[in-house]
């Protein structure tokens, strides 16, 4: 077992799994949970536990999920890219942790962070924009709490805001050979007077100045986040 870390000594990174082989070991409502989210992200999630929840049940019987009906045994992990232990059995958590270890698999034991290689911080999204907060485990609670309050108060147009720019990103990349430029360019997508305008729907505003950009064809690109 490893010792304590802080959330200091952690490398944040998005992960892209996408077809990978992720294995959930647990069947109850934390496994459920970690289940959904993995399939949101693409994964090819195997189950392995000898009893599921109602809706887990569901995802096996529709193909959603590779399930597995029965305890945690060390080759589930064969070709996996990470494995999550959520179960109730602390010898389960760490016979998971130990094996993945030995395997090289990157391991997560819900609620023991001296068992993690990685932990899953609390996430916030609108649209392409993702914002995660990580407490390093110390305080799942808070983690959560802070999500909660910035939901709140984070802006739904911040979705379309971010899409808006990352076409128009697109476009000056395309449109501009000079690198000098490019950067500059790409750095004036982020002008607070122009969220401003985007998130008050002031469209003529915006179409002017993507259009002193990247000339007209940003008028097109602009067009399609009307409302």
């Amino acid at each position: 077992m490893k010792q304590n870390t802080s959330c200091q000594d952690y490398y944040p990174l998005f992960l892209d799994l996408k077809n990978k082989k992720v294995v959930v070991v647990g069947g109850g409502s934390v496994a459920e949970r970690k289940v959904q989210g993995l399939l949101s992200a693409g994964a090819h999630v195997r189950l392995v536990s000898p009893e599921t929840t109602g809706t887990l049940g569901e995802m096996a019987s529709n193909g959603l999920i590779d399930y597995v009906p029965r305890s945690f045994i060390p080759e589930d992990l064969d070709k996996a890219w990470l494995v999550i232990a959520a179960t109730d059995d602390t010898d389960v958590q760490k016979t998971v942790y130990e094996k993945a270890l030995s395997k090289r698999v990157f391991c997560n034991v819900v609620d023991q962070p001296e068992l993690c290689s990685f932990i899953v911080p609390s996430v916030v999204r609108r649209g392409d924009l993702c914002l995660s907060i990580s407490t390093g485990g110390r305080s799942p609670a808070l983690a959560q709490r802070l999500r909660r309050e910035l939901e709140q108060s984070l802006d739904p147009f911040y979705g379309d805001y971010v899409s808006l720019l990352g076409e128009l990103r697109q476009l000056i990349i395309k449109s501009h050979r000079d690198p000098v430029t490019r950067k500059q360019l790409c750095r004036s997508l982020a002008d607070p007077a122009v969220m401003a305008w985007v998130r008050d729907g002031e469209w003529d505003k915006v179409e002017r100045w993507a259009v002193s950009l990247c000339d007209t064809e940003a008028a097109n690109i602009v067009s399609n986040y009307r409302h």
